[in-house]
């Protein structure tokens, strides 16, 4: 399997990788790196024969960065689920979606295409999370929360239950979310305001 970004977020998904599968890492894509990366070599994606790649995972944190890159590649997605993550039998997650250390995902919850629910995140049940969703390290989603497409949840956010954030949002770090976010908002404090003009 190849991964795509040889960045700080490829390094988590490599370990994650390495603890929960026998999958082996042929290679990292990136044009603008060279060298290995964890002891993975870097190989540039331009040119590269795609019908080579059986698996494959963006490990780009950037939400609309990631989402050029999925329009890109030819190759089957498979998600990642780290060892010591908790995931019930009863949630879904999508392809490309990568679940780190310590996470949480809660029964009904659905969980999208290419999103990352990164160390000590917390979904709780029927939350409904939309393709290219970031959830930060220890930020916590209460039950029945809907994210939009793209949106980004900040480190140690909260968002109570029953709220919809719109699409391609951002929660700032440690914000309390006690009501509903327009598409494209930026919010930050406690309780959350946005400042987005």
């Amino acid at each position: 399997m190849y991964l795509y970004g040889a960045s700080g977020h490829c390094k988590v998904i490599i370990d994650s990788i390495q603890s929960s599968t026998a999958k082996v890492i042929e290679g990292v894509f990136d044009d603008t790196m060279k060298g290995e990366i964890l002891n993975i070599p870097i190989i540039e994606f331009k040119g590269f024969d795609q019908d080579k790649i059986n698996e494959i995972i963006i490990s780009v944190g950037n939400n609309s960065t990631r989402k050029k890159l999925v329009a890109l590649v030819r190759a089957n997605f498979i998600s990642i689920i780290h060892k010591n993550a908790s995931v019930s039998k009863y949630a879904t997650i999508g392809d490309g979606t990568v679940i780190m250390a310590s996470a949480v995902v809660n029964a009904a919850a659905i969980i999208g295409k290419h999103c990352i629910i990164n160390s000590r995140a917390v979904v709780e049940h029927d939350c409904l999370l939309e393709n290219y969703v970031h959830i930060s390290p220890n930020a916590s989603l209460a039950g029945n929360v809907k994210v939009g497409e793209g949106s980004h949840i900040g480190i140690g956010a909260t968002v109570i239950q029953g709220i919809t954030i719109g699409k391609w949002a951002t929660i700032g770090a440690g914000a309390v979310i006690i009501k509903d976010v327009s598409d494209g908002a930026v919010m930050v404090g406690n309780p959350a305001r946005n400042i987005k003009q």
